[in-house]
């Protein structure tokens, strides 16, 4: 990558908080081990690193609640679209946390009936954050939305925007965690 094109990636506008912009609904606490609220993302987390989810814990959603869908979202990446980096669907409503690493592309650390869509990668499970070098820092918005519904009706070969847009007519609470990385040019 020049530096020109550096350059003109870190001019981009930032963008909004993607929740931000969707109908609100109750929040709820969203909480882990491995991640502080704004804080940068340890290297265990990242495409370069150990390419390992991070542990997540949620409490104090709302009542209804019959199941989960987990993401991780980079509102900054240079996209239209952003880029998706893990979505699981179809968490059971008693599961209140996932440990790290339950984003194993086998799913071997999802809880019974939750599954994993692809990323924006194109792979299976959680993907580490790679942002262009020299980019600015750019957002991870982890998320788990509380639904209305035991499962969302979708699979595996759904893509994670589908999972979005369906869930959003579903949703009765929601928790974000957002942390930040960066990789110097």
């Amino acid at each position: 990558m020049t530096h020109d094109a550096v350059m003109n990636l870190q001019d981009r506008p930032q963008a909004p908080d993607p929740y931000a912009q969707l109908p609100a609904v109750p929040g709820f606490t969203l909480t882990s081990d491995d991640l502080a609220a704004g804080a940068p993302i340890d290297e265990a987390f990242v495409a370069d690193g150990g390419d390992r989810s991070p542990a997540l814990a949620w409490s104090g959603h709302p009542a209804g609640t019959r199941s989960f869908v987990v993401s991780c979202f980079d509102p900054d990446a240079p996209t239209p679209a952003g880029f998706w980096h893990w979505t699981v669907v179809d968490v059971p409503a008693d599961v209140t946390s996932l440990p790290a690493g339950a984003g194993a592309p086998d799913g071997s650390g999802l809880p019974d009936g939750a599954f994993h869509v692809r990323h924006d990668g194109g792979g299976t499970g959680y993907t580490g954050m790679a942002p262009p070098p020299g980019d600015r820092p750019h957002r991870y918005v982890f998320a788990v939305h509380a639904l209305d519904v035991e499962s969302l009706g979708l699979d595996a070969d759904a893509p994670p925007t589908k999972v979005a847009f369906t869930a959003l007519f579903r949703t009765i609470g929601r928790a974000t965690l957002t942390g930040t990385y960066e990789i110097p040019a």
